[in-house]
């Protein structure tokens, strides 16, 4: 083979209703390494691209949602199947883009791994934690299930680009919402590949959505969208989650913003999630039922 062989880069896109568009504004951005080294052009988002993503989101909101459990769970660890045939080449984008040597960056894309696993096992489960019969007083009874919200916005962390970015996705699609995701702005290429991985993995398209570039001009049309039912402020800083939060106002919708361990924005990924995230965008359904003898027709009475 000729030592003059040019190498193939890889044109990075934008992840939209399970497919691959480019920014319809054209814009795209340099993306660097640790050290300022060129690693690739990055699609620039267009506010069209985030109402397009909506549009998307919606849509596949109703066959996602109306999916069991069961289901859920199986495309979620489908996906994990596939980040582990593709682990090397995710080790090398989060080694660039977090400066990261290659054995520490092995080990943040196996807890990747794992963390989808660990959220693919919740998906059958977390009703049966936030749900149940409720005690009343009365010849009646009453049962409370969790539903999904609807249409989440995902602002994903800036300085975790791969751990924290599947630690904010997979919790908001296992309950059967779906999202619209704005990858980090400086660390945009893992988010980008992981679309890759969704489109090859059983995942409805449209369920998840990967958007990249200026992340205060993308978020701002998504928290204001009056067909976004939600948003999760993690990558946000204090000044934009402000803003936002005044925006999502507009049409009350359910607002996540935790709290980093330090000033600088960080979080500890690596801690046990819990079920914050499962339950921060579920809604409680209560239905009411008298208590009776049942008729011929199975009709209480």
């Amino acid at each position: 083979m000729s030592d003059n062989r040019l190498s193939v880069f890889k044109t990075y896109k934008l992840y939209v209703g399970g497919k691959f568009p480019r920014s319809e504004s054209g814009r795209v951005y340099e993306v660097t390494d640790s050290k300022g080294k060129w690693l690739a052009n990055a699609p620039q988002s267009s506010r069209k691209d985030a109402r397009d993503a909506v549009v998307a989101a919606r849509k596949a909101f109703g066959g996602w949602s109306g999916a069991t459990a069961y289901n859920r769970g199986q495309i979620l660890y489908r996906v994990a199947e596939m980040l582990e045939g593709r682990k090397d080449q995710f080790v090398r984008e989060v080694a660039d883009a977090e400066g990261l040597s290659k054995s520490k960056a092995a080990a943040v894309v196996d807890a990747a791994i794992d963390r989808w696993v660990w959220y693919a096992g919740w998906t059958d489960k977390i009703g049966q934690v936030v749900g149940g019969a409720n005690p009343v007083a009365g010849p009646f009874f009453n049962l409370s299930t969790p539903e999904p919200t609807g249409v989440v916005t995902v602002l994903a962390p800036q300085k975790s680009s791969f751990l924290g970015l599947v630690s904010v996705i997979a919790p908001v699609i296992a309950t059967g919402n779906t999202a619209v995701v704005i990858a980090s702005a400086d660390s945009p290429l893992p988010a980008l590949s992981l679309g890759e991985v969704l489109a090859t993995s059983d995942l409805p398209g449209g369920v998840v959505n990967i958007l990249s570039g200026k992340t205060a001009e993308i978020a701002a049309p998504l928290a204001s969208h009056q067909d976004v039912n939600a948003i999760d402020l993690t990558g946000a800083d204090a000044a934009l989650a402000k803003e936002l939060e005044i925006a999502a106002a507009d049409n009350l919708k359910r607002v996540l913003r935790p709290q980093p361990v330090d000033e600088g924005g960080t979080f500890d990924w690596s801690a046990d999630p819990g079920t914050r995230r499962l339950t921060a965008f579920l809604e409680t359904k209560t239905v009411w039922h008298p208590t009776g003898a049942l008729g011929a027709s199975g009709s209480s009475y």
